[in-house]
């Protein structure tokens, strides 16, 4: 048996502290390894700290991954509290100074119900932004990377080469369209009776 103190059964074998990635509302991930669970991996947040419980065995790549999966989780969870168009119209201003200079100025942003087919839109004339009421729910990467599309089009109008490089500022651009091709894609595959119980 280990002299480790931390290797006792149900106390966590060894912590480690490291900043999340971009886009983490956390200061802080401790991850805590414990001997007595064996596949299930769980978070919390506790302060300005996420804590992160694996099994002792997991390696450093499954630890890496697994901590990524549920920072994810963690904000899609903190995200179904749903910002309201004030909190919307805040974190637009942010993203704007942020990514732009404070350059793109929305009039008004706010939730819609009548967008079914698009993620979000945007009025330059106007100054208006709205999004889709679809994205509550869904982690705030892909909200802030929507806010951050419709914004751009304050300063560019259309898709052209242009636009896609005021993007290419966010670090998670390419991840949150992943997401949302995702959500299309399953939206599309055949529900099958009696797969979930139907």
């Amino acid at each position: 048996m280990s002299a480790d103190p931390l290797n006792r059964a149900g106390t966590p074998q060894r912590r480690t502290t490291g900043q999340p990635p971009s886009g983490s509302q956390a200061d802080a991930i401790e991850v805590r390894r414990s001997a007595r669970r064996r596949r299930t991996v769980s978070a919390y947040r506790e302060g300005d700290r996420t804590i992160v419980l694996i099994p002792a065995r997991m390696s450093e790549a499954e630890e890496r991954r697994w901590v990524n999966v549920m920072l994810d989780k963690l904000a899609a969870q903190e995200s179904r509290k749903l910002l309201g168009d004030a909190e919307l119209a805040e974190r637009a201003e942010r993203l704007s100074a942020q990514y732009f200079d404070g350059r793109a100025r929305p009039a008004s942003v706010r939730w819609v119900t009548n967008q079914n087919t698009r993620w979000g839109s945007c009025t330059p004339a106007e100054g208006s932004i709205r999004l889709s009421h679809r994205l509550q729910g869904m982690p705030e990467y892909v909200i802030d990377y929507v806010l951050l599309h419709e914004l751009a089009h304050l300063l560019v109008p259309g898709h052209g080469p242009r636009f896609w490089r005021l993007l290419e500022a966010y670090p998670r651009t390419e991840r949150a369209r992943g997401y949302l091709e995702g959500v299309v894609a399953a939206d599309r595959l055949p529900h099958l009776p009696g797969a979930r119980g139907e």
